[in-house]
Formats: structure tokens, sequence, C-alpha cells
């Protein structure tokens, strides 16, 4: 028996309610874990780890629920709102991962080891600068009339492709990081897979939240 356009549209959106309340607590629950795992101040490294999974984890994934119609925590802002929102959460994003990655390369260098020797270390490096790159798009969008060449609805659909890009960028370099030394001498077993799973779901979410933002509406009217 089919399911009338109204259930599917009820049914849709319960969905992408729940999967979304989902990101927002295992990218808060993957944040902590990862801080009490680190202790942060214990040592000039334990900032890294740290500041990484706030950027990338936590930071980025609440920045791009801001617009999620069932899920974000801002629904009663305006649009213009909750994009300057978005903007600041990019962009605290980036300067912690910035203040991360600048204190790896200390650490690093007091140890007298390589840089860029891992494909985590790469990842992460690629990610910042994608992150970086983003944000000075995203000013593009906040004062569209730099760009008056440029047609608006372009210039979002362009920011929200290559957003998704960079926050996989960070999800893999998330992931590359659990299965460092570091982490792996301290979290086995069941905790490991458990902790990977963290970034695939909230990736998952957000891939699925920035993928229909331009079709959802079509999707649902009868």
């Amino acid at each position: 028996m089919a399911l009338s356009v109204e259930t599917e549209s009820h049914i849709y959106r319960a969905l992408r309610t729940a999967s979304g309340a989902a990101a927002h607590i295992v990218a808060l629950g993957f944040t902590i874990f990862v801080a009490v795992l680190a202790r942060p101040g214990s040592s000039l490294f334990s900032w890294h780890p740290v500041l990484m999974s706030l950027a990338f984890s936590f930071l980025m994934t609440e920045a791009l629920l801001v617009f999620s119609p069932e899920s974000s925590l801002l629904r009663s802002l305006s649009r213009k709102g909750r994009a300057r929102c978005h903007w600041v959460l990019q962009l605290l994003a980036l300067l912690c991962a910035l203040l991360g990655l600048g204190l790896v390369i200390l650490h690093k260098e007091q140890l007298g080891k390589a840089h860029l020797a891992t494909w985590h270390g790469r990842a992460g490096l690629l990610a910042v600068l994608w992150a970086g790159l983003q944000c000075s798009g995203g000013v593009g969008l906040l004062y569209p009339k730099l760009l008056p060449r440029w047609p608006l609805a372009k210039l979002k659909l362009y920011h929200a492709t290559f957003g998704l890009v960079g926050y996989l960028l960070g999800s893999a370099s998330l992931l590359l990081g659990m299965c460092s030394l570091w982490f792996t001498a301290t979290v086995t077993g069941g905790v490991w897979y458990l902790a990977v799973l963290c970034p695939v779901v909230t990736s998952l979410v957000i891939m699925n939240q920035v993928s229909n933002a331009y079709l959802y509406r079509k999707r649902i009217q009868p």
C-alpha cells in the first residue's frame, strides 16, 4: 500500500530530526571523550587532539546543522542570523584547527621528528587549508556585493559543495588520527570501534543534510 505524500513528508522530517539530534549528541560526546583521553595541559601534544576534535567534530558539525530546518538549535533566528552564526562557528573551528596544527608542529620540532610523515598529518594539513579557503569564500556570501558578477544561488551551491568536501576531509583526518600509536595505545577493543563510528555517523548525517538542502522543498511538495 503506497504512502500518501503527506505521510512521506512526516516520515522524512522525523528521520531528519532524529539523525540531526544524533549528530549533535555524537559530535559533542566524541569531543568530550577525546578531551578526557588527552587531558589537555598535561603536555604540549595533549592540546592537539582536543583542539582538532573541537574544530572538526563539534564546531563544524554545529556550523553545518545551523541551516537544518529540523535539527538546527537556532531555528528561531532569521536566515541572515543563522548565516552569521554559521560563519562565526566556522571561524572558531578554523582558529582551533590552526592552533592545533601549530602546536603539533612545535611538538614535533621539540622531539626532532619529521613533519607530514603520516597520512593523518597530510590529511589534517589539507583539511585545515581547505577550511581556511572555505572561510574566505564565505565572505562572498556574507557580502554578495563583493562578487556582483556571480549569481547568489550559484555561490551558495559552490560553497555548500566545497564545504561538504572540507568537512569530509576533517572527518578523514580524525579517523586516521584514531589509528595513531597515541590513540590505539589507550583505546582498544569495542571502545575503539565506537570512537571510529562517531565521525562516520556525523559525516553521513551532514552529507544527507547538505545534499538535500536544495531538493528538500521539491521532494515534499505534492
